[in-house]
């Protein structure tokens, strides 16, 4: 999918709106346990009450490499049954060098056919550059992240130089363009977001935190926003666990409709 196609697709629907698909056996509702997949048979439902909301879907590669084979194959049948129009992200983090770098890019742009993937940039551009040979596929690189460890290195800084986060960001910006290169940035960091705007005009930026880790939606829209929206904003738990019982779907749906509105009276503040 293009940066415009991304665009596009935002604008039609009135939302940035990315769900993520950390989908926990142990969490989701009892009754699905009896399913020959039941991770499937979860996402299914919320794909189907989230897809005219949202326009990405992330699954966290974790929850299902944990499952082993059964969990890859029901990681391929969600991205098979997610829509064609809906960005799809690989939340897998990797970050290696030469041929296994290339393998990872391989394995998740064309096995499993992700348009984008997470990838961590700690050992530097050949540890990136393998993912941004694939044509018509995205790396989003973690910049600034949200959890609490982010403090412990993402804003340390040498001789009272510029932090780690933004010399990786300025660097990584010359590895790609904004075509095929975004930055994950933290919802929990919403101060920041004016700053990553004048690091990376022009990037989309991932942003978790939103929901279950309290980020400031309307913050981070006001200052990360740009004319492209230049924004995906994941919420998780916060939609796909939003109910327990069998009208899951439906406290899901009502979770992502909230966040939705909010977007669309954001993107029609900034764009009318």
């Amino acid at each position: 999918m293009t940066k415009q196609q991304l665009t596009e697709n935002i604008l039609a629907k009135k939302s940035y709106l990315c769900v993520g698909l950390d989908t926990d056996l142990g969490r989701i509702p009892q009754h699905l346990l009896s399913e020959s997949d039941p991770i499937f048979a979860f996402n299914k439902a919320i794909i189907d009450a989230t897809e005219d909301l949202c326009v990405a879907y992330k699954p966290n590669i974790a929850f299902y490499e944990a499952l082993g084979a059964k969990g890859w194959e029901s990681l391929q049948k969600t991205l098979d049954y997610i829509p064609d129009n809906i960005f799809t992200i690989a939340d897998a983090k990797r970050g290696d060098i030469g041929n296994t770098s290339r393998l990872y890019a391989k394995a998740f742009f064309e096995t499993m056919n992700f348009d984008s993937v997470t990838v961590a940039p700690y050992m530097g551009v050949d540890s990136v550059s393998p993912f941004l040979e694939f044509e018509n596929s995205w790396v989003i690189l973690l910049g600034l992240t949200s959890n609490k460890g982010s403090r412990d290195f993402q804003f340390a800084s040498q001789d009272g130089q510029m932090p780690l986060y933004e010399k990786v960001m300025r660097t990584a910006r010359t590895w790609g363009t904004d075509e095929n290169l975004m930055f994950v940035i933290g919802a929990t960091h919403p101060e920041k977001f004016a700053e990553i705007r004048e690091i990376a005009p022009d990037n989309f930026l991932l942003v978790p935190g939103v929901g279950a880790q309290g980020g400031d939606l309307a913050g981070l829209s006001k200052y990360g926003m740009n004319e492209s929206v230049g924004l995906l904003v994941n919420s998780s738990r916060g939609i796909i666990y939003a109910g327990d019982g069998k009208d899951f779907a439906e406290k899901a749906r009502a979770a992502a409709q909230k966040l939705q509105e909010e977007m669309a009276e954001l993107l029609q503040e900034k764009f009318g």
